[in-house]
């Protein structure tokens, strides 16, 4: 068995994940893709490989059974409508922005083979990572893109980031890259109540989802936004 394998098949089990062996070698060729690149160029302040395997990996992988649960609810949309820009026929993909050292891109990339997933940061040596880690993990539908947010002129019915920004900046800078009908997901420690009090009126949280991950004595959440349409119930759930 691989070096830190044993550790991170009993995060998969905590967090009811049952992924394939090439997923979890994939896996694991990611974190030392992260560890190579990261002595040269500084992709994350982590440097200890069991501090990686929690705070990063298992950390993203928390996300993956919520984020398939919309992604299913989406999928049924893609038969009703069929309005540019929307989600109707379309292929499920997710947009990471900020993705940094792709995290939490590569990850549902690894774990959800059948999304497309592109992870977008203003520094291009990360986008080059994302791009090496696309080729040497054989992930086609992964990909990194050099740019900002604003310039994407794609549509998403999931975007995402980690640590990003506020929710405020988040779903401003990158409103225009969501499709219509999508959904934000943003990945955060404790609840942040302040910033979802700031949010505009016409988003609306309608989840934050508490996480529990493996290994990592931490609050971490997910803050589940959409557009606040005619009918929308505006609780917070």
């Amino acid at each position: 068995m691989r070096p830190l394998e044993s550790q991170l098949r009993a995060g998969l089990g905590a967090l009811g994940l049952d992924l394939a062996q090439p997923q979890v070698d994939q896996l694991l060729d990611y974190l030392l893709l992260i560890q190579k690149w990261t002595r040269v160029y500084n992709l994350t302040a982590v440097r200890d490989p069991e501090e990686m395997l929690t705070h990063h990996l298992l950390d993203s992988l928390a996300i993956l059974n919520p984020l398939r649960a919309q992604l299913a609810r989406l999928a049924q949309l893609r038969t009703v409508g069929d309005d540019e820009g929307g989600i109707a026929r379309k292929p499920l993909s997710v947009l990471d922005v900020g993705s940094g050292a792709g995290l939490p891109g590569v990850v549902i990339a690894i774990g959800c083979p059948d999304v497309v997933v592109h992870c977008v940061d203003t520094v291009a040596k990360k986008a080059a990572f994302i791009q090496q880690v696309a080729a040497t993990l054989k992930l086609p539908n992964l990909r990194g893109n050099h740019g900002r947010v604003e310039a994407v002129t794609e549509r998403y019915p999931v975007v995402c980031s980690r640590a990003f920004a506020s929710l405020a900046d988040f779903t401003r800078w990158s409103g225009g890259a969501l499709a219509e009908g999508g959904v934000w997901l943003a990945m955060k420690g404790k609840e942040p109540t302040q910033e979802m009090a700031e949010l505009p009126p016409e988003l609306r949280v309608f989840h934050v989802e508490h996480l529990t991950v493996p290994g990592m004595d931490a609050q971490r959440c997910i803050v589940w936004i959409d557009k606040l349409g005619p009918n929308s119930d505006p609780r917070v759930t």
